[in-house]
């Protein structure tokens, strides 16, 4: 299978001072310019391959959704290259995103907010396809609007009704429909199902299974709970503190994983039979402030297994097996 997205070395950086003159501070008599700046994602490194789902992991505040408006340049990069079905749109203006964005769609966190709240859902579904040139007229437009929200399970009658008189898996449920009114090939789900009761979650996962059957679509799926991750995705990558920490094929990360961050992560997932209870393994300390980011391994001052070269030299991902890569010293 040939890479649909291609993210090589991306990182993204956000001023904590706006204005100009909050960066000038007065102190011992002098004036000085302060220039703080959050470090949100310091080189990421993946692939997605056409029809393939690319689980996203890290606790929040790791930079996974920076991440992944970075890729669809909500946020314009810092530095890296973005290379889209063989096309690097790192540097593309509004323009010429247009026919790019026709292609890469988001499925936002809160359905709720990501919805405009003066328009019925009929409208929010046939505006982009009438957008993009998808449909050649509203009649067009609006048969199959009725067959796109029949698909995630909805009813026609809903087609007049506004998103606050829906629920929050309706509301969930017209924000796939609405990624899916462009027939995009590529698909950003950022933790979809997080704000979902667990019953909901299923129903959810279950109709972006589906759809990715029918119309193979790839995903880049961003969660925090690995269960669902685990249940939709085939490759993973562990994030943590803006850096990829584990990445490579889903099996053998959950049957094997080697970085002690995400070892800790699979620790702390609850069983029913209490089988990993003797094996869980508790992070001390604070994450590090991501406007100074520590020197050496991210991780160390939290790591179990921390070395003297682990607070002086980053490591790098290497490959430890085939499709399974990790940033750590201990390997």
């Amino acid at each position: 299978m040939n890479n649909l997205l291609k993210v090589e070395n991306l990182k993204q950086r956000f001023d904590l001072h706006s204005d100009f003159l909050d960066k000038i501070k007065f102190k011992n008599g002098k004036f000085s310019f302060v220039n703080k700046r959050v470090k949100a994602v310091n080189g990421v490194n993946f692939s997605i391959k056409k029809g393939e789902v690319f689980g996203l992991v890290g606790e929040s505040g790791c930079g996974k959704s920076t991440t992944a408006k970075t890729i669809i340049k909500l946020y314009e990069p810092e530095s890296g290259k973005i290379i889209f079905n063989g096309e690097d749109i790192s540097n593309y203006n509004y323009k010429e995103m247009l026919p790019v964005r026709r292609n890469i769609q988001m499925i936002f966190q809160d359905p709720y907010a990501s919805l405009n709240p003066r328009q019925r859902l009929q409208d929010i579904i046939m505006e982009p396809m009438l957008f993009h040139d998808i449909v050649s007229d509203r009649k067009e437009a609006y048969a199959k609007m009725l067959d796109i929200i029949e698909k995630v399970g909805l009813r026609r009658e809903h087609a007049y009704r506004f998103p606050h008189q829906f629920s929050g898996g309706q509301r969930q449920r017209i924000g796939i429909a609405r990624s899916l009114a462009v027939e995009p090939e590529f698909i950003i789900a950022d933790e979809p199902v997080s704000a979902l009761d667990v019953s909901i979650q299923a129903q959810i996962l279950n109709i972006l299974m589906d759809l990715k059957e029918e119309f193979h679509f790839s995903y880049l799926f961003i969660a925090h709970d690995l269960s669902v991750v685990k249940h939709i995705s085939d490759r993973l990558g562990v994030m943590y503190l803006g850096f990829l920490v584990e990445k490579g094929n889903k099996e053998k990360i959950f049957s094997d994983p080697q970085h002690p961050y995400t070892k800790a992560l699979f620790s702390a997932v609850p069983t029913i039979d209490g089988a990993n209870l003797d094996e869980i393994i508790e992070l001390e300390g604070q994450v590090p402030d991501p406007v100074n980011l520590p020197q050496g391994c991210c991780f160390h001052s939290r790591c179990p297994y921390s070395m003297p070269i682990c607070e002086e030299e980053r490591p790098e991902l290497v490959e430890i097996e085939e499709d399974h890569m990790v940033a750590c010293h201990l390997l």
